[in-house]
């Protein structure tokens, strides 16, 4: 990749319905280029896909934290399912090193924490969890690739 595919892949995250057209203006180079680029990102694996963000997804919450979880036995790809159907759960991630699974949480209320962590622990192979809330978010600026 090269500093026009992050820029391309920049401008994708900050508008991912943008049209060829528009990325092109953008970016400063012809409507062909761009397709082009996007194909042979596509094609290599570097974009996996496109999704939409929901109003939700970035409205703040009250409480927001993670909770990591130890696994015992050989369920993880069945509790990784039943944890992601949790609408308080906003990404479940698999680790290595202590716990098996880090998991973001996001609710109204201290209450709603601990109702969800309740229903964590009951899944079927959970074996141990440690949570921790977030007091305070700084947003990271991404540096410019180069």
């Amino acid at each position: 990749m090269d500093e026009t595919d992050y820029r391309l892949l920049s401008a994708l995250r900050g508008d991912g319905r943008a049209s060829i057209s528009q990325l092109a203006a953008e970016l400063g180079i012809t409507r062909a280029t761009v397709r082009a680029r996007l194909s042979r990102l596509e094609a290599s694996g570097e974009i996996l896909g496109y999704s939409v963000v929901l109003r939700g997804d970035v409205e703040e919450r009250g409480v927001r934290g993670v909770t990591m979880i130890e696994i015992e036995g050989k369920g993880k790809d069945r509790i990784v399912e039943t944890l992601g159907g949790f609408p308080e759960i906003r990404a479940v991630h698999t680790t290595n090193g202590r716990w098996d699974l880090v998991v973001e949480l996001a609710t109204d209320t201290l209450s709603d924490v601990d109702a969800v962590l309740n229903r964590i622990r009951l899944v079927d192979g959970i074996a141990n969890s440690q949570t921790s809330l977030y007091l305070s978010t700084r947003r990271a600026k991404r540096p410019a690739p180069g």
